[in-house]
């Protein structure tokens, strides 16, 4: 335990906060000085490319080592596919359910290793991956393919085997969303959910990642915000209970690493009990660092009402040292090192890159099997929508990336862009449109739930059209479609899959994927 911290210093310990924009600038400037935050953790809208993400994490480090006299954990979100901060000039690997799909647990110990290499030059020293969600539930949105699918036994293996990629590279990983966000229908950005599973479920389904993880020196644990009222009596989710985090994680499952909430500007916390108070509430109940990932101010106010509750005896400060001595611990280990002489050269490299775009390839999944090769000479038709942010936690897709332009342009073809849902009067005239193309290629994004984009692909099948159909996100869209359609599930809406689908309508690669999910 270092024993020159104050009181007040060891509190920031304990704080990660965000700020908006590319400068490590004047409000989080101040937030640090007055030793509210020691962490930082760093989103898309703060990175423009490799160098400047490079300077900007070597500021941080250097100024707050100054103000602090400890390195700072500097944080990201790198899960990969749709949940990606990371440069565009560095190496980006397919999402969870993609690379599961592939059956080879050894990908997802690549893409670890090689993402953690990256983050590591760059100057992040904790990844908030991997998910080890179980996604039991179609219509959870917020987690979906984020997750490596719908068996505790899968979700085991390519999310430890992920762990131990970054962690081998020096970066801690953090996995999520303890106890299990995989069954929920409510986004958690923005309401409370709850899961009505007993403890036996729990313990024989979603406990199962989380538990191999505590086992298998996973060095962070990322708490949810969702109501588990078979395992906390008390109305609180588990980032607010005493009973899950401490009881369940900490002396049940023997978890010796970091415990970090999950942001606590989320809806679920903000709305219903309060960012300040829920800070409190979950140090109380066993968080070692609490995530106000936004606001450098509501991050300074949080640190005051924890350390005014240290003060009025309802947090022992006992609790407080026994935080920030594992926290130092791992600080020793994955945050000392300067990043301002890390190597760069590493970053988007061709070898990292060509071993994304193997995985890519490996994982596209033939749901319903067709001729996927494009025939010579044929007028083929690409139709689809804009991505729809699902849920906050997407990357924002720019306004002029869509599929039916992008493999137009890769294969020859014509694009044709269509309404997120399109109603029963827009599907004449996109039919009208489609007259005289073959094949027509129909991308669906979350059609389970845009049941127009379902109805529009089958009504193209009148008339003995050849259609084709690609899954651009989860793949619970397929078995709404007419028999007739061949369809394949690609995971994911990004540069990278729409490439490696490009590769297979040119006959360049043969799609081999497997699902992880039941249809």
């Amino acid at each position: 335990m270092n024993h020159s911290l104050t009181l007040h210093e060891k509190i920031g310990q304990m704080v990660m906060t965000g700020f908006s924009g590319p400068e490590f600038g004047q409000s989080i400037r101040e937030a640090v000085e007055k030793g509210a935050v020691g962490n930082i953790v760093l989103f898309a809208g703060n990175i423009r490319n490799a160098r400047q993400m490079h300077r900007l994490c070597t500021e941080i480090q250097q100024f707050i080592r100054q103000k602090t006299g400890v390195s700072p954990f500097i944080a990201i979100d790198q899960e990969g596919g749709m949940v990606s901060r990371m440069p565009f000039d560095g190496t980006i690997f397919p999402g969870n359910m993609a690379v599961a799909a592939t059956g080879s647990p050894r990908n997802a110990r690549i893409a670890g290793r090689i993402t953690g290499r990256e983050l590591h030059a760059l100057g992040c020293s904790i990844d908030f991956a991997p998910v080890m969600d179980i996604n039991t539930n179609p219509n959870n949105i917020e987690i979906g393919v984020r997750s490596y699918g719908d068996q505790p036994e899968t979700v085991q293996k390519y999310g430890l085997a992920m762990a131990e990629g970054l962690q081998e590279e020096g970066v801690l990983a953090v996995a999520k969303h303890f106890p299990g966000h995989g069954s929920t229908s409510v986004d958690s950005h923005f309401g409370l959910p709850r899961v009505d599973k007993t403890s036996a479920q729990m313990e024989a389904g979603d406990l199962v990642p989380f538990r191999a993880a505590a086992e298998g020196r996973v060095g962070g644990v990322m708490s949810a915000h969702i109501l588990f009222p078979a395992m906390e009596k008390k109305n609180v989710p588990a980032t607010l209970s005493h009973t899950i985090l401490t009881g369940l994680l900490r002396q049940r499952m023997k978890f010796q690493g970091l415990i970090f909430t999950d942001c606590l500007e989320m809806g679920a916390i903000k709305r219903y009990y309060g960012t300040a108070e829920g800070a409190v509430a979950a140090v109380e109940a066993g968080a070692d660092m609490v995530l106000i990932s936004h606001t450098p101010s509501a991050a300074a106010e949080v640190a005051q009402n924890i350390e005014a509750a240290v003060r009025d005896g309802r947090i022992p400060e006992e609790t407080i040292n026994r935080a920030v001595e594992r926290i130092l611990k791992f600080k020793e280990q994955y945050a000392e090192y300067e990043i301002a002489e890390t190597d760069l050269s590493v970053v988007g490299c061709r070898e990292d890159r060509s071993e994304a775009r193997r995985i890519s390839a490996e994982g596209i999944t033939p749901v319903r099997s067709g001729a996927w090769k494009l025939p010579e000479g044929s007028r083929p038709l690409f139709i689809g929508c804009k991505a729809d942010r699902a849920t906050p936690v997407s990357d924002e897709i720019a306004e002029t990336f869509n599929f039916p332009s992008y493999l137009a342009e890769k294969t020859g073809g014509t694009g044709l862009l269509i309404p997120l849902n399109p109603s029963e009067e827009e599907i004449p005239p996109i039919l009208e449109k489609a007259a005289g193309f073959d094949p027509v290629v129909v991308g669906l994004y979350n059609g389970h739930i845009n049941r127009g984009q379902i109805a529009l692909a089958n009504r193209l099948c009148e008339g003995h059209r050849r259609v084709l159909a690609v899954s651009l996100r989860g793949p619970y869209d397929i078995p709404l479609l007419d028999s007739r359609i061949p369809a394949l599930a690609a995971y994911e809406y990004t540069p990278l899959s729409f490439d490696t689908l490009a590769d297979v309508f040119r006959g360049a690669a043969v799609p081999t994927g497997r699902l992880t999910v039941r249809l």
